[in-house]
């Protein structure tokens, strides 16, 4: 097994947990090689080197086509090497042959994955424990002082959403430059308003509640009532109408169930709740 960082080694036992299941938190590049691959021998070390490089931004995860069969013809592989990216529970694109790093670079930036910078975790950490009122005016001063840090912008955004400024916070991350704007908390930021932008006119959870007790099947109902639940701090009630949602029909809204459920995901800091549907939904989509 391998030993390097964000990188491991997959057989049929552990692929749903280390790569289905994974892929919904972490991109997942699947590396399908083998031990006679000439072009594998070139490869695969760019790939762990990136892997490291990258700091977590994604997983590599090794698969011996002659060792692992099944999971190799689950993916119809035909030649060696073969690489595919799974985000989100599905493979969304892939690659044949040996990329040179620089091509290999290019292929994680179309998707969104960049190098973490990962520093940044601990300060997350830390803020989350101030009080929200006090870190606004903290970083009104900020910004006012450092106009062109774009960064105290991004963090007097998080701080505005923490305390219901909705409207601020979203002209601040409008204004976003594009590196700042898929950093992970601004992500996160604006799946929490576009739960909030759903609730808009939308009726009162009793209201909702009652129209599931007449109709189970009304989707929409279900779908509001979870959102409802999601924004009142009620994670577990949100994200179990989801789950029930998708369970009922997974293609309801083109997949509202599971793009809803990704983006609690993000936003429930429950790591332990996150991770126990993070499985359930995996069981329901695999």
């Amino acid at each position: 097994m391998s030993n390097l960082p964000h990188v491991i080694d997959v057989t049929a036992d552990t692929f749903e947990t280390e790569v289905l299941q994974k892929s919904l938190q972490t991109p997942v590049l699947v590396d399908f090689w083998a031990t006679w691959c000439g072009p594998c021998k070139s490869l695969t070390p760019v790939l762990e080197k990136l892997a490291g490089e990258y700091g977590g931004a994604f997983v590599l995860a090794k698969v011996d086509v002659d060792q692992q069969q099944q999971i190799a013809a689950a993916f119809q592989i035909r030649s060696v090497p073969t690489v595919f990216l799974l985000v989100g529970g599905q493979p969304v694109d892939a690659f044949q042959g040996a990329l040179p790093e620089g091509q290999l670079r290019q292929f994680l930036q179309q998707h969104g994955v960049e190098p973490l910078a990962e520093a940044e975790a601990p300060a997350e950490t830390a803020e989350a424990t101030l009080d929200p009122h006090a870190e606004v005016a903290r970083l009104r001063d900020a910004v006012q002082a450092e106009p062109d840090k774009d960064e105290l912008k991004l963090d007097l955004a998080l701080a505005l959403l923490r305390t219901g400024a909705a409207d601020e916070a979203v002209q601040l991350l409008d204004a976003l430059p594009a590196n700042l704007a898929t950093d992970d908390r601004a992500v996160r930021a604006r799946a929490r308003l576009g739960f909030a932008a759903l609730l808009h006119d939308a009726p009162a959870p009793a209201a909702l509640e009652q129209a599931l007790a007449a109709d189970p099947d009304d989707h929409q109902a279900r779908h509001l009532l979870a959102v409802h639940h999601l924004v009142g701090g009620d994670a577990s009630a949100g994200l179990e109408h989801l789950l029930e949602l998708l369970r009922r029909d997974r293609a309801y809204g083109e997949g509202l169930a599971k793009r809803s459920l990704i983006d609690a995901f993000r936003v429930v800091e429950d790591e332990d709740l996150v991770g126990q549907y993070r499985r359930r939904m995996a069981s329901l989509l695999f």
